[in-house]
């Protein structure tokens, strides 16, 4: 008997990350739906509240991790936007229970898929180290992400007024950040004082980037309200969104 061995083809790595994304919404959405059915079930007031609080809580992250999703690699995508999202969902998620309050501003910035996605990857290490270590005394916590703009080169600040409870050492999360700048081309400085704490990423354009970010834009104004998320202040000064052909940002 012939037997034939059909050669499956090495996965890439955006197929594994497709399948790590895919399983992991399914056990976000197995955990929901097993402690929401013990919350229906509870006749405990106080049992059923606190349940349906970690119910809520799965929910936002839930949302974080919809909002880390690797845009198209063929496409150029509005970091600015999805920053946006992604520090609206984080702040749901962490900071509101801690009662940061999160300013976030960002220039007009259209980046490849995958370098979009390990930015955001990096500001919400960034984010999570904040929640996790800083400490505000009595100084009223607030947090500040920048993204910048300055030539070819793409500042991104992620800042807050309060001091580390160590010395800043590097651990895994810093690591993990630096790598992921070292393959953006650029690099993370960090500076931390008694009431401030910042880290600053910067790296270059690709050509394509460069060729979008000179590009004149086609503006089509869609006369509607800002919507602020809450919590979040958003401080992008437009009232409408611009179109720009060709660029394909996800939203």
């Amino acid at each position: 008997m012939t037997k034939q061995i059909v050669q499956l083809p090495n996965p890439d790595g955006s197929m594994l990350l497709r399948e790590l994304d895919h399983r992991i919404k399914n056990e976000l959405t197995s955990a929901i739906y097993a402690v929401s059915a013990k919350a229906v079930r509870s006749e405990n007031v106080a049992a059923k509240v606190a349940l349906l609080d970690v119910v809520d809580l799965l929910h936002h992250w839930a949302d974080v991790h919809r909002a880390l999703y690797m845009p198209d690699q063929g496409r150029l995508t509005d970091a600015a936007r999805y920053l946006h999202q992604l520090c609206f969902s984080i702040t749901k998620y962490q900071l509101d229970s801690l009662a940061i309050r999160v300013s976030f501003s960002a220039d007009d910035l259209r980046l490849e898929g995958e370098r979009c996605w390990k930015l955001g990857l990096i500001v919400s290490e960034l984010l999570t180290n904040v929640a996790r270590h800083a400490q505000f005394d009595a100084r009223d916590p607030k947090l500040w992400v920048e993204l910048m703009l300055a030539g070819d080169v793409v500042k991104c600040r992620v800042s807050d007024n309060g001091s580390a409870s160590e010395p800043v050492r590097r651990g895994r999360g810093l690591s993990i950040i630096d790598e992921l700048a070292t393959s953006l081309g650029g690099r993370v400085n960090t500076i931390c004082a008694v009431n401030r704490c910042s880290f600053l990423l910067t790296f270059r354009l690709t050509e394509a980037e460069q060729r979008a970010a000179c590009a004149p834009p086609v503006i089509r104004l869609k006369r509607r309200k800002m919507r602020q998320p809450e919590r979040l202040e958003a401080s992008r000064s437009v009232s409408w969104e611009p179109s720009l052909e060709g660029s394909g940002g996800n939203s």
